[in-house]
Formats: C-alpha cells, sequence, structure tokens
C-alpha cells in the first residue's frame, strides 16, 4: 500500500520533539502494516518553505523515511473542474495536484487534515480513500484489532485531586497555559471525566462547568448575553482510532441536558493541528466560532453551540440529541449478540460491564451503522429508531425489549459490490470484515442496505414484549418486528412513557 501523507501531517511530526502522541500512534500503525509513505514534491518544497527553520532541518535529516514520488499522473478532466470551482491561491492548487495522485491511482490513500481537500475528494467521488488522522486510526484498528498496541478503557469520573498531573497527557496544557498546574491544584475536589489505556496512561480528559445567567463575560470579544451555559473548560483527546472524540462529546451533550443550559460554549488556541481537529470535531456536531477571548497567553477561538431545543432534521447532528415529534418513528429489532456491542450505554442488568470496554470504535461513536434486507427500504434522515433487543433465551414474553433511540442520518440502498459494502460498514458497524463480506453473500437476490444514523438515548425503563402488547405498541407474540416497521406517534408516546424516557429530548 502507498501512503500519501500531506504536508500539515508531516510537519506535525517533523516540528515536535518527541512527536505528540497521536502522530507517533499514526506512523507506528504505517510501519506495522509497511505501508510505504509517500510525499509529494510539491509538499516537499512546501516545507523547505516553511517559517520554522527548526522544521525545515527536520525534516531535511529525515527525507529519507520517505518516498519522493517521482512523477506527476496527468490530469483528468474531472480535477480540472475541481481546479477551476475550488483553487483560489498557490496552496489550493497544490492540494488539488496532491489529490490527483490518487484520483489516478498512483497512490492508494491520502491522509490529510484539511477539510477543503475532503470537500474536493466528496466531489470527485473518492472520499473514502481520503482520511484524517482519526479516520485512518480507525480504519486500521477495526481492520486489525490484533495488532493494536493497546486497549481504552472505561470512561470513569474521579476527582481531580486523584489524577496524576504529571502524566505527560497533560504537557501540552501545560505548553499553552503556564498557569496550567496552580488551575488544575485548585480543581482538586472537582469532577473530571477521563480515560486511560490498559498501561494507565491518560488518553482522554474532559472537564465541564455549569454557569449561570450573572457570569462575568468581559474578556470574550464579542461579549455574551446573558444565558445558562455549559462551559467545556478542558477537553483533549489523543487520537487512536477509539472514536474518543464522539464518547466523550455524549458526555457534553448529556450535561447539557441535565442542567438545561441554553448554550455549550468551549475556548481554545488554533495554531497545532491536534487543536484544529478539535475544532473541527466541535463544528461537525454544531459548534459555530463566535468571537475571540483574550487571555494572558494569548488569544484563544471561541465555539458556541446553541442548545435550546431545535431540530434540523437534514443534519440532525447540528441539533443533537434532540428529535422532532413529526417525524416517523420505526421499531427495528437487534439481536443479543451485537445489542451491546453497539450499545454500550444500553447494557442490561443480566450483562457485564467488563464485557464491554471502549476497545473498539463501533462503541463508542456517536455514529453508528445499522445493516438490514429488510422490506422497507424508504427511511429519510431525522426519522426516529426504537431498537428492540430479541430474546436471550427464556421467554421472549419477557426477555425481549426496547432499548434505544436513534435518529437517521442516511441510507444507502445502492451498493454495487462487496467491496463498497465493507467500506460503507466497517468503521461504525459490529461486524468484523469477515462477518460483514458473510452477510452481503447469504442472499445474492437481496443484497442488505446501510442505514447511517446516530445513537440518541438509552431508556431508563425497559418495556418487554407483554408490557408492548399491553401497551398496543406490537399486536401479539407473531407481530414483533422483523425489519424497519412504522408505527404510529400514539404508539411512540407509549414506549417513551412506559420506558419513562426524558420528554426534553422530542421537540414538537
Amino acid at each position: 500500500m502507498r501512503v500519501l501523507l500531506d504536508t500539515n501531517i508531516i510537519i506535525y511530526r517533523e516540528a515536535n520533539k518527541p512527536p505528540r502522541q497521536e502522530i507517533g500512534i499514526l506512523f507506528r500503525w504505517l510501519d506495522q502494516l509497511h505501508y510505504q509513505k509517500c510525499v509529494h514534491p510539491k509538499t516537499i518544497d512546501e516545507i523547505r518553505r516553511h517559517k520554522d527553520k527548526t522544521v525545515v532541518s527536520a525534516f531535511e535529516a529525515k527525507i529519507t523515511n520517505y518516498h519522493q514520488l517521482k512523477t506527476f499522473a496527468p490530469e483528468s478532466n474531472p480535477v480540472s473542474s475541481i481546479r477551476a470551482k475550488f483553487d483560489r491561491n498557490d496552496n489550493d492548487s497544490t492540494d488539488t495536484d496532491i489529490l490527483n495522485e490518487v484520483f489516478c491511482k498512483r497512490v492508494d490513500f491520502l491522509i490529510t487534515e484539511d477539510r477543503k481537500i475532503h470537500k474536493k475528494a466528496s466531489e470527485l467521488g473518492i472520499l473514502e480513500r481520503i482520511f484524517t488522522i482519526d479516520a485512518f486510526l480507525e480504519k486500521v484498528t477495526a481492520e486489525n484489532p490484533d495488532l493494536s498496541d493497546y486497549k481504552v478503557l472505561s470512561v470513569k469520573k474521579e476527582l481531580f485531586g486523584n489524577l496524576n498531573l504529571r502524566d505527560t497527557f497533560f504537557d501540552s496544557f501545560r505548553e499553552d497555559y503556564k498557569e496550567f498546574d496552580d488551575w488544575f491544584n485548585r480543581k482538586s475536589d472537582e469532577i473530571a471525566y477521563f480515560c486511560t489505556s490498559e498501561t494507565s496512561e491518560v488518553v482522554a480528559f474532559l472537564y465541564v462547568k455549569v454557569e449561570g445567567k450573572n457570569e462575568y463575560y468581559s474578556d470574550i470579544i464579542p461579549s455574551f448575553s446573558p444565558a445558562k451555559r455549559l462551559k467545556v473548560g478542558t477537553f483533549k483527546v489523543i487520537s487512536n482510532g477509539y472514536k474518543l472524540g464522539e464518547r466523550f462529546l455524549k458526555i457534553v451533550f448529556d450535561n447539557a441536558l441535565r442542567f438545561s443550559v441554553e448554550e455549550i460554549y468551549v475556548t481554545l488556541f488554533d495554531y497545532t493541528l491536534e487543536q484544529n481537529r478539535l475544532i473541527e470535531l466541535l463544528c461537525d456536531w454544531g459548534f459555530k466560532k463566535h468571537g475571540v477571548k483574550q487571555t494572558g497567553n494569548g488569544e484563544e477561538v471561541v465555539l458556541v453551540r446553541d442548545f435550546r431545543p431545535r431540530v434540523n432534521n437534514s443534519n440532525p447532528c447540528e441539533s443533537y440529541p434532540y428529535l422532532s415529534s413529526d417525524s416517523r418513528k420505526f421499531l427495528v429489532p437487534i439481536y443479543p449478540q451485537y445489542h451491546t456491542e453497539l450499545f454500550p450505554d444500553s447494557i442490561l442488568r443480566t450483562e457485564s460491564p467488563n464485557d464491554f470496554i471502549e476497545s473498539k470504535p463501533n462503541r463508542n461513536a456517536i455514529s453508528k451503522v445499522y445493516i438490514s434486507r429488510s422490506y422497507e427500504r424508504g427511511l429519510n434522515a431525522g426519522d426516529i429508531i426504537v431498537f428492540y433487543r430479541t430474546a436471550s433465551g427464556g421467554s421472549a414474553y419477557y426477555t425481549s425489549v426496547t432499548t434505544t433511540v436513534g435518529v437517521v442520518q442516511s441510507v444507502i440502498t445502492d451498493i454495487s459490490s462487496e467491496k463498497q459494502f465493507i467500506e460503507l460498514c466497517r468503521k461504525r458497524s459490529v461486524f468484523s470484515d469477515d462477518e460483514l463480506r458473510e452477510y452481503w453473500n447469504w442472499r445474492t437476490n437481496n443484497h442488505p442496505f446501510v442505514v447511517n444514523f446516530l445513537y440518541v438515548y438509552s431508556f431508563p425503563r425497559r418495556m418487554n414484549l407483554k408490557a408492548l402488547i399491553d401497551a398496543g405498541v406490537i399486536q401479539s407474540t407473531e407481530a414483533v418486528p422483523r425489519g424497519f416497521e412504522q408505527i404510529s406517534d400514539e404508539q411512540f408516546d407509549r414506549i417513551l412513557e412506559g420506558s419513562e424516557a426524558d420528554g426534553r429530548i422530542i421537540i414538537n
């Protein structure tokens, strides 16, 4: 495999001594899989013009570690069209030159954090071969679980005072904020969320704080109007292939709902690749740039997420976790062996949490995949799904239960090959490649389709089949769902009522 590395990836690698942990993980995977690390000649020219001469000299010393492409692929008409549509300067033109090598299949993949390149790739129809660091690590982790260096343990809540402030994870905070250690120690009796590897190294950290309407915001420009807010005080996730960014965002949104805030905000610097990656993740989930915050350490970007109840059915990420009462509702079955693998937060009392630690991308992701052969394939973005966990021994009357609510992002029914099917499902489903291959070929006259959806909510109380029949949601033991089966608004309301669900997530 030949993997082309964009300029920002190489600079991120060579500008840090030692390299940041996530970039070390990326290069370790490339070496383990014996992928050829390629660079475009224009990338080399770009690095040699870099203003930081230490980066230039570090790259020059290690240039032999990379394979320099010796020729340029002829430019095709589709790439020329993209160039005319998007390119406004020399950097844009270089990006298109790099993308052309992927389009012409002279390299297998491109790893880049440049979202504009991803947009160009989408229009060229080659987005599945363009990866961010996160996405590439998720891909190789899912494909090669036996080669993973470590497992990620469950998210925990802990007092600041019980955490190891000297863990190298916190070094980047000390670089950005000279008063970080003092701030951390002042928080000794407050709660933080964190996640470690099995070697006890911190790999993700989150601190949130509720602020009232009288909070003072003179250092934020433009200033905030009075509102109840959730401040994301500290948020960092090391990219490692386990979708921890989404896992921790779910905690942010859960806290925002719990405390009934009107807005969520975060302030952070934007001068490193790591920080810009976090900004892009937040923007994917509805955060928008508000302004800047003046600090003694420099100027930070202020991002705000409107959390007042609203629904955007065309892009549910932007209004997550709210659902529209006007949306269609579907009941869909999920087998026990896949249920808690896909929904760890919906674990049953009869299952052990130790069997479902956050060691796979699909467990941590809010964005997930459901594959089906249902006759009903006409789902739309914004449709609501209620998952019905089928019987797991004993009477289905008592052991099959409704557990989880999701919302549809997109549905893909036009899948041309086994290869495309595996690529579409690999990172977000519970299945291995071999299982996906078997599922695709099980009925050649009825290939499966893919539903991309967001996991929204786990019911506090589970309605079993008996309760669902008594409530009129399911008519009889023979009428249990076998695919996507639409239910009425009234039946959905009965599920919410019987499950003691938080009604605030449903917007009239």
